[in-house]
């Protein structure tokens, strides 16, 4: 009894679904004519988006910079090779730390490595404060 009422209210909830018509695959929007053609452009700042014939669609997107890399390709990170030999140091330095469980390096080995983790949040949140105040003032 329990399954009956449980499968026809399942039915009950699925029944909007197949009243609802969606046009097919390939097809305009209004029905009239199947695309042939998806058509991409980008457009400097300020170029209209160019009209489609009646069997093609037109995707217009703007370029923010049209003649540099793009955002997602470039490197954002610095490399070893683009810092100074005392970054690099540093970074040996503290490698090194953590890895023998020194006294305030947050690590999980040896005996005063947990209480470096408050420093190394404190580091970073001054860090990316400075960067973000750097980006601010900074014009493109």
């Amino acid at each position: 009894m329990i399954r009956l009422i449980t499968a026809t209210a399942l039915l009950a909830l699925a029944a909007p679904a197949f009243a609802q018509t969606a046009p097919a695959a390939g097809t305009a929007a209004d029905g009239s004519a199947p695309v042939q053609r998806i058509r991409n452009v980008q457009l400097k700042a300020g170029e209209p988006c160019p009209k489609g014939a009646a069997d093609e669609i037109v995707v217009c997107g703007t370029l923010e910079e049209p003649y540099r890399i793009p955002k997602t390709l470039r490197e954002t990170k610095p490399s070893a090779a683009t810092q100074s030999w005392v970054n690099r140091a540093a970074t040996i330095d503290e490698v090194g730390r953590v890895a023998g469980g020194l006294p305030d390096t947050c690590s999980s080995v040896g005996t005063g490595g947990q209480t470096g983790c408050n420093q190394r949040l404190i580091r970073e949140y001054t860090a990316e404060k400075l960067e973000e105040r750097r980006k601010a003032t900074t014009v493109p």
